[in-house]
């Protein structure tokens, strides 16, 4: 059977346009111009709605109107619904209930389905003989394989097998994805103009005689959830629910082992993530009581509801420095002052919801903050930056979104790396991902400050080849992975490493990491020992400290004149010097640090997010944002107290010639403070792994080897 991408291309950044519509194959990699629809004036189109829930911009609802009839389509398929959080299923369900009343406005309708996708759509196919079934393209690797196995179950429908055809709404008219430039600073230099986002048309009139069902409540929607996915394995996927800062509060070290500690935990309401799918079953919604609001809780400070509700919100948040009589604008004013942790981070945290389940497009918030940005001047733009703060905040984080999308994208066409790239999504953030290996023990592979997945150049397949499977993760904020504009701490880095191994692992790993992933490491092992087996550190940051009597935790961190200042400072730094401190950090084997490393290292540098509010060179704000974050770790937590729950567990793989610590002294500590550490010594530097990779590897298999085997013998 066919699968087609279709695609409307969008421009950036000056004059708006509509360019045609076209079609391009994912088989052939090859473009043609979308045919006439003619042909399609007595056949049937199936649109299945997935993070598309609007009918404003929405491409594929444009090409299905020349059908003779449309059957719009959601699923609550537990793939896609397991995802979320108790607050964006609410929302969700908000705006399932205004998408079909849009869809009634323009003669259409909407059916709504729980269950697998791979039983629904082939049977929904076959009773209305569709001919197209419209999918909008997704770039998480889970989802990808959903939409390819309900490819593969299309083609054993009896009345022929219809054609996917793959969609998307992006900014760029990028004529080749393949050549797309790897850096944001040569992608701006193409200069592209935007194009308008586009209105629904009058849809066919809805004349198939089906069971449509209604929009579930929230009370409906738990059941489900309850019956399908948390009883598989409840004290697994609840980890989740168990905040860093919660534990180092209650000093909980080790609660989360069993399901008992859990059931005691999770009777702590101070100790569950406000954010986590657990609280859907325990926590009462409060959609209801917000009639008035468009905001999912009086207390929080996500934008809910359909697309007008998101609308009026965006009109309020660009209009802040205005004057207003309007109760919701002011309410959405309020917001905005309480996210603002740095500035222009307040967009992301009020639309990041309705963005991710694209209950507004990301082309239709650019164009209305355009828009808004010329009423107030006259109808130009300056050269010099935007007139308003909310502007240049919507404007530079759906930029960026589009930016790491795209790249994502194409990572998922193209294998042009050392690895097979994979994108997962966390809290809706794109992280990049890659697994090797089919059998054997678990391991993942966490990198240093400035690095990224492929620094495991030349260990993750060989540890693989040796009877294990491995995972490499780009941490959040490095690399090709997203790097959006929030305040980085030790602590988000770990809770996003315990989701990676509870959502895309599985089960419990050996967990590697280097420097201060290394530390991110240990911290994932002392506040959440479940998720894993043992613990190896190569060259890690934090410290020792001999009989600490509390665990300090670091206030809310907030960014300062002072931390703005010094990243700046430091950034131009090590922009100017990068090849000397990696090769310094290389001091048996500067061979290594070559330029395809350090090129590496300028390019991540240079490809970043562009939602910082200074309309200075992006490679500045970009590297300046995580930069930032020096200035606010805290690497207070001692590591034996992280590592006190894993006596005989943990492995310290030191290179001796570090210049950023003092390697005999650190291991001195390590065997006087941590009982039954087992360490091992190296002529190497700060990234022993990369630097000595062979023996590395050996180090790194023989211990989970022997890890496995004394397991297996208890």
């Amino acid at each position: 059977m066919a699968i087609l991408h279709w695609t409307q291309p969008l421009h950036f950044p000056t004059a708006f346009t509509s360019p045609p519509l076209f079609f391009s194959s994912s088989i052939s990699s090859r473009t043609v111009h979308c045919k006439s629809t003619k042909d399609n004036h007595n056949n049937t189109a199936l649109v299945w709605f997935k993070h598309d829930l609007r009918i404003d911009d929405h491409p594929a609802l444009i090409t299905a109107s020349n059908y003779r009839s449309i059957l719009p389509l959601y699923i609550f398929d537990r793939r896609i619904v397991s995802r979320f959080s108790d607050e964006t299923l609410e929302i969700a369900l908000l705006a399932l209930a205004d998408l079909r009343k849009d869809l009634k406005n323009h003669g259409s309708n909407l059916m709504i389905k729980f269950g697998d996708a791979e039983e629904i759509i082939p049977e929904l196919v076959t009773k209305v003989n569709a001919v197209d079934v419209f999918v909008e393209e997704e770039v998480e690797y889970n989802l990808r394989n959903m939409v390819h196995s309900v490819e593969q179950s299309l083609s054993n429908v009896s009345s022929g097998p219809p054609r996917i055809v793959l969609w998307r709404t992006p900014f760029y008219d990028v004529k080749s994805l393949k050549e797309l430039p790897a850096s944001y600073v040569d992608f701006e230099k193409l200069k592209l103009a935007p194009t308008s986002p586009l209105e629904c048309p009058v849809l066919p009139c809805c004349d198939l005689d089906l069971d449509w069902d209604n929009v579930p409540t929230v009370g409906d929607l738990k059941r489900y959830m309850h019956e399908n996915i948390w009883k598989l394995n409840q004290s697994w996927t609840s980890i989740k629910v168990i905040s860093a800062e919660s534990i180092l509060r209650r000093d909980q070290l080790g609660r989360v082992n069993t399901q008992n500690h859990m059931t005691e935990v999770l009777e702590e309401p101070n100790m569950v993530e406000d954010t986590d799918q657990f609280n859907l079953l325990n926590k009462p919604t409060q959609m209801e009581e917000q009639e008035k609001s468009v905001f999912a809780s009086r207390t929080g400070n996500v934008v809910g509801g359909g697309t007008s509700v998101v609308l009026n919100a965006l009109a309020g948040y660009l209009r802040y420095l205005e004057d207003t009589s309007k109760d919701d604008w002011r309410e959405v004013h309020e917001k905005l002052r309480n996210a603002e942790s740095r500035t222009g981070a307040s967009f992301r945290v009020l639309f990041g919801s309705a963005l991710f389940l694209g209950i507004i497009s990301r082309r239709r918030v650019y164009y209305e903050a355009i828009k808004y940005e010329k009423e107030r001047n006259a109808g130009f733009l300056s050269p010099f930056g935007y007139s308003a703060e909310t502007v240049a905040a919507a404007v530079d984080t759906v930029s960026s979104m589009e930016w790491y999308w795209v790249m994502a994208l194409k990572s998922q066409i193209y294998n042009e790396g050392l690895y097979p790239i994979r994108i997962w999504r966390w809290n809706g953030y794109v992280v990049q991902y890659t697994v090797v290996g089919r059998e054997g023990p678990a391991i993942l592979l966490v990198h240093g400050f400035g690095a990224f997945l492929e620094h495991f150049r030349d260990n993750a397949k060989c540890i693989a080849d040796a009877g294990n499977r491995v995972w490499a993760i780009t941490l959040l904020g490095f690399g090709k992975s997203e790097k959006p504009n929030i305040i980085y701490t030790e602590l988000i880095w770990a809770q996003l490493l315990r989701d990676f191994v509870v959502d895309v692992v599985g089960e419990p790993v050996h967990l590697v990491g280097n420097s201060i992933g290394a530390y991110f490491a240990a911290i994932v092992a002392g506040l959440w020992p479940a998720l894993v087996r043992s613990v190896v550190l190569m060259n890690t940051a934090g410290s020792i400290v001999p009989s600490y009597s509390s665990v300090p935790l670091a206030e809310e961190r907030q960014t300062s004149g002072v931390s703005w200042l010094g990243s700046r400072i430091l950034s131009f730094y090590l922009k100017m010097s990068v090849g000397s401190i990696v090769k310094n950090c290389y001091p048996s084997n500067k061979g290594r640090a070559d330029d395809w490393l350090i090129n590496e290292m300028l390019r991540a540098a240079s490809c970043t997010n562009v939602c910082c509010p200074d309309r200075c060179n992006q490679s500045t704000r970009i590297s300046s944002l995580i930069l930032e974050s020096i200035f606010k770790f805290n690497l207070s937590i001692p590591l034996n107290y992280l590592l006190e729950p894993f006596e005989g567990k943990v492995l310290i793989i030191q290179g001796m010639k570090d210049p950023l610590s003092k390697s005999s002294f650190i291991l001195s500590m390590f065997k006087r403070h941590c009982s039954g550490v087992e360490t091992k010594e190296l002529d190497a530097g700060h990234c022993p792994h990369d630097e000595r990779p062979e023996e590395v590897n050996s180090f790194i298999c023989e211990w989970v080897q022997t890890f496995e085997r004394n397991l297996q013998q208890c």
